[in-house]
């Protein structure tokens, strides 16, 4: 006799079903998993056995076969307990055959609880897409499952509660699709940076186009401090956005019953000290880094020239495509990265290059070896450069009312929606055609273009940003085309000459 329940299995970002088969047939007592099964999914075996004889039902004394289909992918992690328990149960005659328009993923504990998994939000969407019309999970997996419109979501925390449904004695009620409106977080506020205002100004536009910015300047100037007030001036997410980071720090596990939706676009400050694996992501069974997890957020890094030479260089391609790809032994796993890149620097080794005060003991060797620590191609892609001076003593002390992160953040939402609804996406992702379609400069903005790119030795990927960012000025002033002033100001963050000596 065999038995067939669908499940699902992740493949780094991606979901795919998995057809659970169990046949038993006469012969010597055995259990056996085939279907390219890792370590955990062979431990199955005693958990399931277990499981069945605790909540009062007998373990066939047979020869038990179970195939994860499709053979060639490799299964991992514990997330096939309950079908490998419930295609048990069938072919024992305890249970009879469940429809395989419904998917069960849940990992069980010797008693018969189900613990919540990793990578539900990814597996949930793959069985929607292949046409399930329910999925049977852990309870404290149910919110990340319930946020796949149009699939019946039965949540459970014990096996005989499934047991029950199936066999029609007590139904489970689906869950609630769970509520997707903003939760209110306190972020530090930029009223409490005082002066910089050229500087509050590039990080209002970097915002508002999603561009990359690198902020350069002494030690104590605010660099990191106006960093860390960014998220209090980002745009709210769609659902849609929601959705897409949610599933990555759920494949990271960094999702829970309590935290189950990520509400607020991500803000991720790595240590400068950490690997290109855990920038990128990788590990024997890959997973998302820190440039996914920042995926539709920001990633702050701070101290950049500090940072291990190759991390940096990890950052090329994602910066560039919007996604990491990692490639091992067992295939090619693809994750998201469409994130911000904001970035602080000191302009030398110790810290006071250029300060007024004369404190700087390095050599302008060492100063240009420290600058070199960042490399071209990565300040390439950078779009906006801006020098972060000393505060002045007269600024500091001002009894002057700075504006807040609600007043930029209004400006910011009505600039990211003009972009919305003109091409679908902020500026900074504009396409080579997007661009000749959507920032077209005057003769007047062509002749200064021009003067620009001969005179800073421009490349065609910075002539590019430099519309790009032109493009954002120009939404900020609520203006259709790109006028001269907005050009000349999106020139002035092209200078990246600040980072030579």
């Amino acid at each position: 006799m065999t038995a067939q329940v669908m499940s699902a299995g992740l493949a780094g970002m991606a979901g795919f079903d998995v057809l659970v088969e169990t046949s038993v047939t006469n012969g010597l007592p055995a259990f056996a998993i085939v279907g390219l099964p890792d370590s955990s999914v062979q431990e199955s075996r005693e958990r399931v056995r277990a499981v069945i004889k605790n909540i009062g039902l007998a373990f066939p004394a047979r020869r038990i076969l179970v195939n994860l289909a499709p053979a060639d992918t490799r299964k991992e992690g514990p997330i096939y307990d309950l079908p490998i328990a419930l295609g048990v149960l069938i072919v024992s005659g305890q249970l009879e055959p469940v429809p395989d328009s419904v998917t069960f993923i849940g990992e069980l504990s010797l008693d018969g609880r189900l613990r919540p998994v990793t990578g539900t939000l990814p597996m949930a969407l793959s069985a929607y897409n292949s046409g399930a019309k329910g999925i049977f999970v852990p309870k404290d997996s149910a919110d990340e499952a319930s946020l796949v419109d149009g699939l019946a979501v039965y949540p459970a925390g014990h096996i005989t509660e499934i047991l029950a449904h199936l066999r029609g004695e007590a139904e489970i009620t689906p869950y609630i699709v769970h509520d997707v409106k903003p939760e209110d977080v306190i972020y530090p506020d930029f009223s409490e940076v005082q002066g910089q205002e050229a500087i509050r100004r590039s990080i209002e536009v970097a915002v508002s186009g999603s561009h990359n910015i690198l902020l350069n300047g002494p030690a104590g100037s605010g660099k990191s401090m106006m960093a860390k007030r960014v998220p209090s001036i980002l745009p709210p997410m769609t659902k849609a956005e929601m959705i897409e980071a949610t599933a990555v720090h759920s494949v990271a596990g960094m999702t829970s019953k309590s935290n189950p939706l990520l509400r607020r676009r991500p803000f991720r400050s790595p240590h400068h000290t950490i690997s290109a694996s855990g920038l990128a992501g990788g590990g024997r069974v890959p997973k998302p880094g820190e440039m996914s997890l920042a995926h539709n957020g920001v990633l702050f890094l701070d101290e950049f020239p500090e940072f291990h030479r190759d991390a940096l260089e990890s950052l090329r391609q994602p910066m560039e495509d919007g996604r990491v790809t990692i490639t091992r032994a067992g295939g090619a796993f693809t994750f998201p990265s469409g994130f911000m890149l904001v970035c602080a620097m000191n302009p030398c080794k110790c810290g006071w290059y250029g300060h007024p005060s004369g404190k700087c003991v390095c050599s302008e060797d060492a100063v240009r070896n420290y600058l070199k620590r960042i490399s071209g191609p990565i300040l390439d892609r950078i779009d906006i450069f801006i020098g972060v001076p000393s505060v002045k003593y007269a600024e500091l002390t001002s009894k002057t009312e700075n504006e807040s992160s609600a007043e930029i953040r209004k400006r910011v939402v009505s600039a990211r929606n003009r972009q919305t609804k003109r091409q679908g996406a902020p500026n900074a992702r504009l396409s080579t055609a997007q661009i000749k379609t959507y920032c077209r400069i005057d003769k007047e903005g062509d002749r200064l273009m021009r003067m620009a790119y001969d005179k800073l030795g421009l490349s065609a990927r910075a002539y590019d940003k430099i519309l790009r960012v032109a493009r954002t000025i120009a939404d900020l002033a609520d203006s259709d085309q790109i006028r001269h002033e907005h050009l000349a100001e999106a020139i002035q963050y092209r200078n990246s000459g600040m980072l030579e000596i």
